[in-house]
């Protein structure tokens, strides 16, 4: 019967250890990540024409154009070059004021 007991309580602080190891593992990789996302989300949803972004490739630009999925950004100081890009390739915006 102590064996039993014991066996069980073995048990409980188990299942104890797997429960507060999800909770580690949620607050430390989960939640931020989803954080980001919203982040990135309400970045990508303020931008308006005009605004000098960032790419993922480093190059800056103004937008040109905004539409669903897809933006045009002129690239340049000659204002010739313009490339439409994927909204996710945008890593930063600078609003102007």
């Amino acid at each position: 019967m102590l064996m039993t007991a014991n066996a069980a309580s073995s048990t409980y602080v188990l299942i104890l250890w797997i429960v507060l190891f999800g909770g580690v593992m949620y607050f430390t990789m989960y939640r931020p990540q989803k954080k980001e996302q919203k982040r990135v989300a309400a970045m990508l949803s303020s931008m308006e024409v005009g605004d000098v972004v960032v790419t993922t490739s480093g190059f800056y630009g103004v937008l040109i154009d905004i539409t669903d999925d897809d933006v045009i950004v002129e690239f340049g100081s000659n204002r010739n070059c313009r490339i439409p890009m994927k909204k996710a390739a945008i890593q930063q915006v600078e609003k102007q004021d």
